[in-house]
This record gives structure tokens, sequence and C-alpha cells, in this order.
């Protein structure tokens, strides 16, 4: 991945943070990595526990952003929550998992996207 990309996707990750923020939730994990992959955010407010998969982009050229999470994206995010969840030591709570489309500096959450 090129720094350009990288420093993209770093800026869109920080603005779904403070989006999450600016509603009352705290982030838990960034970038949470293990052998399986990564997890962008993973979030927590009255017992509910979010996993949210981030897409930036700088111009829909290549598609909407959320496009770019099929399902097999979709099944590896739902691996990695049962690693995280099994490290984290935090039971069986209540879990939703989240798309956040970041484009032309505007936040849009797809809660519940899959």
């Amino acid at each position: 991945m090129t720094s350009a990309r990288q420093r993209l996707g770093r800026w869109g990750e920080d603005k779904t943070a403070a989006w999450y923020e600016a509603r009352g939730w705290e982030v838990l994990d960034r970038n949470w990595r293990c052998a399986l992959g990564e997890i962008d955010l993973i979030l927590e407010r009255d017992g509910v526990i979010v996993f949210c998969e981030v897409k930036t982009r700088s111009s829909s050229a290549l598609g909407v952003a959320a496009e770019a999470v099929g399902w097999q994206k979709q099944r590896k995010l739902r691996s990695l929550a049962v690693q995280w969840l099994g490290e984290s030591n935090r039971g069986a709570p209540d879990i939703r998992f989240d798309v956040a489309c970041v484009e032309r500096g505007q936040v849009e959450v797809l809660k519940g996207a899959f």
C-alpha cells in the first residue's frame, strides 16, 4: 500500500472514530491485528460492541465504498470478532457489525450492515 493510501485510510478511520465518539461510543481498539487479519475499529456503548470496517474513498470512480465489503470480508470480520472477544474476556455481549463509508470528508455509517 502506498503511503498516500495509508494516509487516506488513517484519515478516514480518524473521522469515523470521531463520529462514533461524538455519539457517546468509546473506542476500545483501533487497527486490532492477529494472524487472521485486522479490525479497523472496535467500539462500545451501553453493553453493545461494534466491530466497524472503515472504507475511505477520495472519489466514487471505483464504486461505492460499502461495495468493497463482500461476503468474504464479512466472514473474515466475523472470525476476527470471535478472536477479539475471546481475548478480551468480555463474555457474550450484544454485538453489531457496521461499515463506515468515508467519501469527500463525509462519514456515513451503515449500522448492522451484516
